[in-house]
Order: structure tokens, then C-alpha cells, then sequence
């Protein structure tokens, strides 16, 4: 291990420990401070990276990270200082740490804007190989791992090798259309960020957020008071959504199939690995989520898995509305949804004993205010009369029972900014109405 990186992971581990007293212009400057003289990473410089890559003939790893955000820190700390368990795949590639995306080039990297750790396994011709990086509702542990970022590090590896033969089956993963090529172009986003961070003053202000793209998406749709797309609500959706709960460990390892799901009508099984889906090669359960994003609202997707030494063709079928089942309610870009379609309003469903108290059937609306917005557009629903622990049980005319990403969809859809909504709470056993217009 050459005496930098040490360096740099020592530093590194002092910046995890001290994080939580850190602000977030602290947590940027000192992520340069770590690593912009780094021998193991290119800093902030996607061009330099690819000259070195190919002078060196060696694939990229590309590594998003959004430094002010909490989630992922851990991860991206073991990853930064090249933890043990991947220090010897990582020494393969020429690693491009990229921590801002003022401007990035959309027309060359798509991948889940959500995330606030992401990486992009790809040849120095831009070829992408892979996607890494999965998030949900779920704790960081059963998303994403360093055992599983290895493994398809260790496949992008083979890839390269092989890169002729392998790329004309890549053609998939790669980026096909981009409405705006980067994310300066979007009506919302114009002139607000300069190309470079201002590290000499409010740095975490001046670094636009890669869910801030994904937000921009929406406004396009919501701004010209058009439906907001299924594909745009729910991106990347989860292999969940269609009955596959993955192993984090592994690149495409099923380690559970939901009863009564579509992987498991169709002969999905525990322990199968999925090779190909849609005839994309598989390095993580992301390219999994990078095929179901890019999924027709119905069909079926052609699969091939390899189980107890046999690879088996297999399809998933994909019935009409399977996206909404994905749980949105963890994403960063839903807060911005909340303000459009629910006036600002956080849910979470009841629990069955709770419904049970509450008199509510099963089948019925039952959402808890978790909080309401307090301040400008995010308190329209607070000003309108909601509370804090009000149960919503109807809401512009629903009734039946839905989830928070569900509403979201009926409001995002099916009304318009400025329309009225009227909503039923429960509050304290009384029934309470409300109005409200959507923005």
C-alpha cells in the first residue's frame, strides 16, 4: 500500500469519526482536502480520468458522491480509503472521484440521481460496463456492500478484458437519449450554479445535488401542468416490485422470492443468479433497477439465470401499474412531490393494530400525518388545517387504501397545479374536512 493512500485513509477515518460535529462547507472542504493531491484518485476531473485510463489501458470507476449527504457516509469512507476487501481490484482501475453535478454530462452518465453514492464501471472509449450503487427504505447494510462491489468490480475486470467481444451485448446500459445534456439546460435550474464550487465561501450551497436533476425532470412535466409520467414518479425501481429481493453481497443473486409475485409465477427461484436481463450483462442488482427503469409500462423481459450449475432462459412478466408498488417514500426527490401533490404532507400507513383502534378496515384509506411542512410552499396543507398524527382517510374522492407513493401518483396525475382538493381526517376520533389548492 503506497504511503498516500495510507495517508489518506487515516485522514479519512478521522473525517467518518468527526462527521456528525461537522458542517456541511466543512465535510466538502475537507473531502478536497483528502483527496484532491490524491496518487489514488483523479479529483472532480472526468477528462483527466479518461486520458490516464487509457494511457494505461485500465477501466474507470467513477464514483458520484454528494459529500454533504449523511446517507452512505460509511460506505463511501471504505471505498475512499480503498478498504482492504476491494484495495487490490480498485489498484485495476483509474478511480475518478466526482462530488458535485454541476456539470456533469447527462448525454454520457444516467444512473439513479436519488443516491448519494453511485458508481459507473466503464472502458476509456466511455463504453459503460456497470452500474453500483442501490438504495431504499432499507438500512445502508442491505443495499449495498463492499463484498458485492467487489464482485462486480472483479466483473468489469473480465469485461475489460474481453471489451470487443463483450460490447455489442453493453448496447443496453448504455445512454440512449437526454433531453437536456446537463443539468444547467433545465428551465429550473438555469443560471442558478456556476461550473466550479466555491470552496472560499458557502462551498455546500454553490454544489448542485444529483437529486436535484431528477427534481428538475418532474418540473418540466409539472410546469407545462402535464401528468408527471409513471417512469418519472418511480425511477429505478427495485427488483422488490416485481418479487426479486436481491443479495447486497453478490452481483445478481436472488436471495428471496415474494409469494404471489411475478418472479415467482414466472420460475424465479432463491439462489439463482441472473446473468442477463433484456440480454444486458448483470455486475449489480443497479443494472437490474437500469433495465426495469428503462421497462415498458407492460410486457415481458427476457431473462437468463444460472442455477445449480445450469443456465435456464427464464421471462419476467411485467403486469400493467407494476411500478406503482415501488416505495418512493425514502427518496429525497419525494419531498419536492410532497409539496406539488400533498401540500406538504409526510404519511405513513397505519399499522393493523392501529387501523383496528382506529376503526378502519382493511381495505380503507389510513395514512398518519408524520409531519406537515412548516415553512413557504411545503406548509400549504399546514395553513389549510392539518395536524401533526391527523389520519387521513379520504382524499380528493380515494377512499380505498393506498400507499403514500400511491396518493402521490393519483395527485401527480390526475390533477393539476392550482386545483382544489378536499380531504377527510381523522383527528382525536372526530372527523375533520380540509381544502387545499395543489401547486
Amino acid at each position: 500500500m503506497r504511503i498516500a493512500s495510507m495517508a489518506i485513509g487515516l485522514l479519512m477515518a478521522a473525517v467518518g469519526t468527526a462527521a456528525a460535529a461537522q458542517d456541511r462547507d466543512t465535510k466538502v472542504r475537507k473531502d478536497r482536502e483528502a483527496f484532491e493531491g490524491s496518487r489514488d484518485w483523479i479529483y472532480n476531473d472526468l477528462e483527466a480520468g479518461v486520458r490516464a485510463a487509457a494511457a494505461e489501458d485500465k477501466p474507470l470507476l467513477v464514483v458520484f458522491r454528494c459529500i454533504p449527504c449523511a446517507a452512505c457516509q460509511e460506505f463511501d469512507d471504505q471505498v475512499a480509503r480503498r478498504d482492504r476487501r476491494v484495495r487490490d481490484l480498485m489498484d485495476q482501475f483509474v478511480c475518478v472521484r466526482i462530488v458535485q453535478a454541476n456539470t456533469i454530462d447527462l448525454t454520457r452518465f444516467q444512473f439513479d440521481f436519488d443516491q448519494s453514492f453511485a458508481a459507473v464501471l466503464m472502458h476509456p472509449d466511455m463504453t459503460i460496463y456497470g452500474r453500483f450503487g442501490t438504495r431504499s427504505k432499507h438500512e445502508e447494510s442491505r443495499d449495498i456492500t463492499l463484498e458485492g462491489l467487489r464482485k462486480a468490480m472483479a466483473a468489469a475486470l473480465e469485461m475489460h478484458k474481453r471489451h470487443e467481444q463483450v460490447k455489442p451485448a453493453l448496447a443496453g446500459k448504455q445512454v440512449s437519449e437526454a433531453g437536456f445534456k446537463s443539468p444547467g439546460d433545465y428551465p429550473s435550474l438555469a443560471g442558478k450554479y456556476e461550473s466550479d464550487l466555491d470552496y472560499e465561501g458557502r462551498v455546500a450551497a454553490s454544489c448542485l445535488h444529483c437529486h436535484q436533476i431528477r427534481e428538475a425532470e418532474r418540473l418540466v412535466y409539472r410546469t407545462a401542468g402535464e401528468p408527471i409520467p409513471d417512469e418519472v414518479l418511480y425511477p429505478s425501481p427495485n427488483p422488490s416490485v416485481v418479487g426479486l429481493i436481491m443479495d447486497p453481497r453478490e452481483k445478481a443473486r436472488i436471495a428471496e422470492v415474494a409469494a404471489d409475485s411475478p418472479a415467482e409465477r414466472d420460475d424465479f427461484q432463491a439462489g439463482d443468479e441472473i446473468l442477463r436481463l433484456e440480454g444486458q450483462p448483470l455486475l449489480s442488482i443497479a443494472d437490474i433497477q437500469w433495465v426495469l427503469h428503462h421497462a415498458p409500462p407492460s410486457g415481458r423481459l427476457s431473462a437468463q439465470v444460472a442455477r445449480k450449475g445450469e443456465k435456464l432462459d427464464l421471462v419476467l412478466t411485467l403486469d400493467e401499474g407494476w411500478r406503482r408498488r415501488d416505495d418512493i417514500s425514502w427518496r429525497a426527490t419525494t419531498w419536492d412531490l410532497r409539496r406539488m401533490g400533498l401540500g406538504g404532507l409526510l404519511l405513513e400507513e397505519l399499522l393493523p393494530d392501529e387501523r383496528s383502534e382506529a376503526g378502519l378496515p382493511d381495505d380503507s384509506m389510513a395514512l398518519r400525518v408524520k409531519h406537515a411542512g412548516e415553512y413557504g410552499d411545503h406548509a400549504v396543507a399546514l395553513r389549510a388545517g392539518f395536524r401533526k398524527d391527523d389520519i387521513l382517510v379520504a382524499f380528493d374522492g380515494q377512499r380505498g387504501r393506498m400507499t403514500e407513493s400511491q396518493l402521490l401518483a393519483h395527485t401527480l396525475q390526475e390533477k393539476r397545479p392550482g386545483d382544489t382538493v378536499a380531504a377527510t381526517v381523522l383527528r382525536n376520533g372526530q372527523r375533520k374536512q380540509f381544502k387545499f389548492a395543489l401547486q
